[in-house]
């Protein structure tokens, strides 16, 4: 039998890690990180459990990448989705109610891909991360800006700002109000995207304007007073939401990079 060439060697740890990457996700989500081994997931992925300390130097960093490899996938996703378009303002409404998607529809994994940022070993860049910044790169860029560089951080921590309020223990925010605020700063009409309640992006199947939140009122979902799980992945969440009272997730004027042109009047800046 002749050795096996080197692209397809490649392909071979390439499909190794990506099964190691999937497992990660699936048992995080499932028991939480501190119920998951390092044999666990290699257990799930049907691999040696030495591969996993081959590609990733500890748990940590094999969860991390794990998570950005699921947000670029799921963001790629929503950008490609028909009807397919390249309004920048389109793609940065998909871009927003994606990874807010994931807050809402992987509770457990989020938040402890938001703990784990704030761990002692903190942010670990990757290759899934690096993935994911670029297409958030783009993303800005196709929706105006001119100042990339600076403009996609800032995408990146306010989105990051509305994962971890939508999570937090406690006090958590209703993604609909924080979907709100971000689509206020970047100026984006409430249709766009794929407004709660549907499942139609481009705001084809938007909802009516009763759907949308109201200052002072509680989101869709659950009564805040008995919130009841739902289940993992299923676009349930294990936080109840809660009446709007704090609004403590800020909201500025759109920068000046980006658009403009659309850049809000003073009077109606969010309070």
């Amino acid at each position: 039998m002749s050795p096996r060439s080197a692209s397809v060697n490649e392909e071979l740890r390439r499909r190794s890690k990506e099964r190691l990457l999937q497992a990660a996700v699936e048992l995080v989500s499932e028991r939480g990180y501190d119920a998951t081994t390092l044999g666990d997931i290699a257990d799930r992925a049907g691999s040696a459990r030495g591969l996993v300390s081959y590609y990733f130097p500890g748990k940590r960093q094999l969860v991390q990448s794990a998570v950005h490899r699921l947000m670029h996938r799921t963001l790629e996703e929503a950008l490609e989705q028909e009807p397919r378009t390249e309004d920048g303002r389109e793609r940065m409404a998909r871009a927003i109610d994606a990874i807010l998607g994931l807050a809402r529809d992987r509770p457990v994994l989020m938040r402890q891909h938001m703990a784990g940022l704030l761990q002692a070993e903190g942010f670990l860049p990757c290759p899934e991360q690096r993935r994911l910044a670029e297409l958030l790169s783009d993303t800005v860029a196709r929706y105006g800006s001119t100042q990339v560089d600076s403009d996609y951080p800032m995408l990146r921590a306010l989105l990051m700002g509305a994962v971890y309020s939508a999570l937090v223990p406690g006090v958590p925010m209703p993604v609909a109000v924080l979907r709100e605020e971000l689509f206020q700063r970047y100026r984006l009409d409430w249709e766009l995207g794929v407004p709660p309640g549907t499942g139609v992006p481009g705001g084809t199947g938007a909802t009516s304007p009763t759907d949308r939140p109201q200052e002072g009122e509680p989101s869709d979902g659950p009564n805040p007073s008995h919130g009841t799980p739902g289940p993992e992945g299923a676009g349930g969440t294990d936080a109840p939401n809660r009446t709007d009272v704090s609004r403590f997730f800020a909201t500025g004027a759109a920068q000046e990079s980006l658009a403009p042109s659309r850049r809000p009047e003073p009077d109606g800046q969010s309070k």
